[in-house]
C-alpha cells in the first residue's frame, strides 16, 4: 500500500505540473485538443496505455 501511495502521489504532482507552470499555454492545448477527432484521441490514449503497460512490465523484470 505505501508503494501504492507512493505512485499515485508522483502521478498526481506530474499531472498538477502543468497547470502550476503553464496555464496559458495548457488552455490552448486543451483548445487544439478538442477540435482532435475521436478515433485520433483514442488512438493516442491506448498508444500511452500500452506504454505504461510495458513500462510497467520493463520495471518488474
Amino acid at each position: 500500500m505505501e508503494y501504492f501511495l507512493c505512485v499515485l502521489g508522483m502521478v498526481m504532482f506530474l499531472e498538477g505540473l502543468p497547470y502550476f507552470a503553464f496555464p496559458n499555454r495548457l488552455k490552448a492545448w486543451l483548445t487544439k485538443i478538442a477540435e482532435l477527432p475521436d478515433g485520433t484521441l483514442r488512438t493516442y490514449g491506448f498508444l500511452l496505455m500500452a506504454a505504461g503497460v510495458a513500462v510497467i512490465y520493463l520495471a518488474q523484470r
